[in-house]
């Protein structure tokens, strides 16, 4: 299992981001969250098979939400066994 750290940034809070994410995540085998941070980016982690992450990553860029997003940064990081599902925290 492999899990992506991302930060998006640009105008994607208050549009509905994290609920959209969240609805993309649902049609993955994958696991984690999605926040607003303080500083106005948006926090996403994602584990699951690295098909998958890859496939809801440029799912995400081909949808509505590309529109919001200015930047994207990206880490891959150690899976966290404890997270279980896709929520918004």
């Amino acid at each position: 299992m492999k899990a992506r750290h991302l930060f998006y940034s640009g105008h994607v809070q208050g549009v509905g981001f994290r609920y959209s994410l969240r609805q993309i995540a649902a049609g993955y085998e994958v696991a984690g969250f999605v926040r607003n941070l303080p500083d106005g980016r948006v926090e996403s982690w994602i584990q699951g098979p690295t098909e998958e992450i890859g496939s809801m990553e440029q799912e995400i860029l081909r949808s509505h939400l590309k529109g919001f997003i200015k930047t994207v940064e990206s880490y891959d990081v150690e899976a966290r066994p404890d997270l279980k599902g896709f929520s918004i925290v």
